[in-house]
């Protein structure tokens, strides 16, 4: 299943970046129980700064895309 959440959700993504589905990858997934949540992005033009969460339904047979756009990347001073 976790195959074919990562293909269906590439070719998700490619298509709305108008590029190959081996364009985008999969930064990060995780399976529980039924359903499964992956983080994509991809280093063509189209998607600049964009990265897409996937999240798979078991209980609904159901498949969200959310689109993001990197606002900043900062370094913080942290000591604990």
């Amino acid at each position: 299943m976790d195959k074919k959440f990562n293909l269906f959700s590439r070719n998700a993504i490619a298509e709305r970046l108008d590029c190959d589905p081996d364009e985008v990858y999969c930064v990060w997934s995780c399976k529980t129980l039924q359903h499964i949540k992956g983080l994509f992005s991809s280093n063509v033009a189209a998607a600049k700064g964009m990265y897409y969460e996937a999240t798979y339904n078991g209980d609904k047979k159901e498949l969200y895309l959310v689109t993001y756009k990197k606002e900043s990347n900062e370094a913080l001073k942290v000591s604990f």
